[in-house]
């Protein structure tokens, strides 16, 4: 499936279950905007389905979690591809040392 029509597809839908909860729509397309991902607004989907939250604050909270743990997420997988580039760079030094000998 194209990206844009998946993310249109999520977008939709959280604004859907936002609206059916009592909140205005630009509520959710500014929450869709901010969590970015349709990974990420399924997961809202689904916190919303079954949490049912009755004020904006619960929302913005869990959208705010959502978010945080994806930066942690990417800064972990950061920081995993420079310790593999540092130890190839170290495993190449190694054998290319031994070589010149």
């Amino acid at each position: 499936m194209d990206n844009r029509k998946e993310w249109a597809l999520c977008r939709e839908e959280l604004v859907s279950v936002i609206v059916s909860l009592g909140f205005p729509a630009e509520f959710g397309n500014q929450i869709a905007k901010q969590l970015g991902s349709p990974k990420a607004m399924q997961r809202m989907c689904g916190y919303l389905n079954n949490v049912k939250p009755h004020s904006a604050e619960l929302i913005a909270d869990e959208m705010l979690s959502i978010c945080t743990e994806i930066d942690r997420w990417k800064e972990k997988k950061a920081c995993e591809e420079a310790n593999a580039n540092y130890n190839r760079m170290l495993w190449e030094g190694l054998f290319d040392d031994e070589s010149e000998e």
